[in-house]
């Protein structure tokens, strides 16, 4: 992939929430961002660019502009003085298990479980790697070594079982997410080591030895590349575009904007596959914390309460796209569909947390900048996912909306967008961050 670098490394390199937080730390890193400890004593300055990595595998980004002082009002009091957009950095798949060696008839296979909804049966025959963070022992309990860990080479699939021992395959199968979800790792035979073999090998690859290890967080992740599909490229078919298309936006667009008023800030949340509500994840105090924190290391204790009222929150996620084999399945009359720009989302529901005056003020964003934009509802007798946004609203008193680029296998190994949408992402998420 070409086009859309930033977007083409992270989907390469962002093969677990940990690795995922790294390259987006990097980029920000690059851009003059400096590097913050929620641990430490914070002294932000006007004009300054931070960034906080929390437990990992969460992210936050924030910029302060020059307006940023004791009691200063805002130069349009209709404006959100205090912008956030967020998104997260994971993504269902398989995670592997401790003690996670089974042996038996003669082959090596690993234990895992499944992580958020994935559809199954798309990891099937694929060449599937292993990534995350492994704990190692140190002289201190309280502080362990943490250390990343990415396979160099793919170590695992799981295969099909053949449709001669199978003849209803192609009807729909129910694969048994304990029994026939299992990688295959190697062979076990009378001549290799029985128990202990992906541990041997995880230690070996991080050069301590196999008693040193104490724990670890590992994703099996999809090892193929992203690629352009189509007559001209319209589509980016790859792994993990739910949700890092939304991540490689908001990084871009924070490090890209001009605002010079108020405070900017993107976070990027672990844990939104399995409901978000985590220390790292989008249904903690976190955010609300992190904001107040800013706020009083600004001086604007005083005026905390109307900065967060007045605020503007975007939570950005993936739409599903009318799928041309299943158009049923789409609303009567909101079909967005790939390359026809960013979504919109709306639910009376609130599972996505959107109101009118707040769709009204991204519309006239994106009309004014030419952005192109469509809106997507579920069908009235389907029940559709949900998002960050609806969860950490819930703890923010500020004008939320939900928007993203749209998708189709939506939780598959493999999933797959429109080219051109991510580029009206970006520019959307930008003129957010820019608009005095």
């Amino acid at each position: 992939m070409k086009k859309n670098e930033f977007l083409s490394e992270l989907l390469q390199k962002g093969v677990s929430p940990v690795q995922a937080v790294h390259v987006c730390g990097e980029k920000l890193a690059s851009a003059g961002f400096r590097r913050i400890g929620y641990e430490e004593a914070w002294k932000l300055e006007k004009g300054g660019r931070y960034y906080v990595q929390h437990h990992d595998t969460t992210l936050f980004a924030f910029t302060v502009g020059g307006g940023c002082v004791p009691g200063a009002e805002n130069k349009n009091n209709k404006a959100p003085w205090l912008r956030i957009a967020a998104a997260h950095t994971d993504f269902p798949c398989l995670r592997i298990k401790p003690s996670a060696d089974v042996a038996a008839d003669g082959y090596a296979r690993v234990n895992v479980e499944v992580y958020g909804g994935a559809i199954l049966n798309t990891w099937m025959d694929r060449p599937l790697g292993a990534a995350g963070r492994v704990a190692v022992r140190s002289e201190d309990p309280f502080a362990p070594r943490m250390m990343e860990f990415v396979s160099e080479k793919s170590l695992m699939t799981i295969p099909n079982l053949a449709i001669h021992m199978n003849r209803d395959v192609n009807k729909g199968i129910e694969l048994n997410r304990q029994t026939e979800m299992l990688p295959i790792a190697g062979l076990s035979d009378g001549g290799r080591e029985q128990t202990d073999f992906f541990l041997t090998y995880l230690a070996e690859e991080l050069g301590v030895e196999k008693e040193e290890i104490l724990d670890f967080e590992l994703t099996v992740y999809c090892r193929e590349e992203p690629e352009y599909v189509g007559l001209h490229g319209e589509f980016i078919s790859s792994p993990r575009l739910d949700n890092l298309t939304s991540c490689a936006a908001l990084v871009s667009a924070l490090t890209d904007a001009t605002r010079t008023d108020g405070v900017s800030l993107i976070a990027l949340f672990d844990h939104e596959e399995i409901g978000s509500r985590s220390k790292q994840g989008a249904g903690s105090i976190l955010l609300h914390d992190m904001l107040l924190r800013i706020l009083r290391c600004l001086g604007r204790e005083a005026s905390a309460d109307c900065d967060l009222y007045q605020g503007m929150f975007l939570s950005v996620d993936v739409a599903h796209g009318l799928h041309p084999n299943y158009a049923g399945k789409m609303d009567l009359t909101n079909k967005p569909v790939l390359g026809g720009g960013v979504c919109i989302k709306e639910a009376s529901s609130q599972s996505y947390a959107t109101d009118c005056e707040a769709v009204a003020i991204i519309q006239q964003i994106c009309e004014q900048k030419k952005i192109p934009y469509q809106k997507f509802v579920n069908r009235s007798d389907l029940q559709g996912g949900g998002t960050l946004g609806a969860i950490a609203s819930a703890l923010l008193p500020m004008r939320t909306v939900d928007i993203g680029v749209p998708l189709l296998a939506m939780h598959s190994a493999r999933e797959m967008m429109g080219s051109a949408d991510q580029a009206a992402l970006k520019a959307l998420a930008e003129a957010f961050f820019s608009f005095d």
